[in-house]
């Protein structure tokens, strides 16, 4: 019983391991490794809650360890993936320092998660995995489409993004979540449009699509809510 109640602590620990190793690599100038780590980590992320739930589990302690995790994972590795691209921009040395909103406000967006009660069938604010993996995989994005100027890697460009999608994370924004509560079309139409999105966007440009379904994410989670507001 001991045994099996550390089992999704484990995993979580893994979580961690994998944002821990991310943000080595990427202080040591391996900027797209990133995403992969990140990638990892979110499927320690979704193994930990689960195996706490099949194995029955679940505890007060994997419930914080889990924000602390994640923390790491999905606030500090992708702050340091845009704090290192900044930084590799001429410009002025404190510019790139502006990128670490991007830790500060995933901290908030985790602790306001622990204690809201709402959050059972839709998040409120963008998820820490969605922007962290949105983040990470920025540096694809700027290679798939490097023709269109050097805008996208600009140290403002990559300022105003940080700020902006750390305010999305703890903004009063409705969003969808992949919970299914049954699986028929007019309860999850938009929960079907985002996956067959994504599943598209992802077969076409692989990771430099992930940017594109994050920002589809976004867009359809506002579509519905006004349609649920009229």
């Amino acid at each position: 019983m001991k045994i099996k109640s550390h089992i999704p602590n484990t995993i979580t620990l893994l979580n961690l391991l994998s944002g821990v190793i991310g943000i080595i690599w990427v202080i040591n100038g391996n900027i797209l490794s990133g995403a992969y780590f990140i990638i990892l980590a979110a499927i320690f992320d979704f193994f930990d809650g689960f195996a706490a739930r099949i194995l029955k589990v679940q505890s007060e302690i994997g419930k914080q360890l889990d924000s602390l995790a994640d923390l790491i994972s999905f606030g500090v590795l992708p702050g340091m993936i845009l704090f290192q691209m900044a930084k590799a921009n001429n410009g002025a040395e404190w510019l790139p320092y502006l990128t670490l909103i991007v830790p500060l406000l995933s901290a908030v967006r985790l602790a306001k998660f622990n204690l809201d009660t709402r959050q059972s069938d839709r998040f409120i604010g963008l998820p820490t995995p969605a922007n962290a993996l949105f983040i990470s995989t920025l540096p694809y994005f700027a290679i798939k489409w490097s023709s269109t100027g050097e805008w996208l890697t600009s140290t403002i460009f990559l300022i105003g993004i940080a700020w902006i999608f750390s305010i999305l994370l703890v903004v009063e924004l409705p969003l969808i979540a992949l919970k299914f509560k049954s699986y028929s079309l007019a309860a999850n139409k938009f929960r079907y449009v985002l996956l067959a999105i994504g599943l598209a966007l992802l077969l076409t440009y692989g990771l430099a699509g992930i940017p594109l379904v994050i920002i589809a994410y976004v867009g359809l989670s506002v579509i519905e809510n006004r349609i649920i507001s009229e």
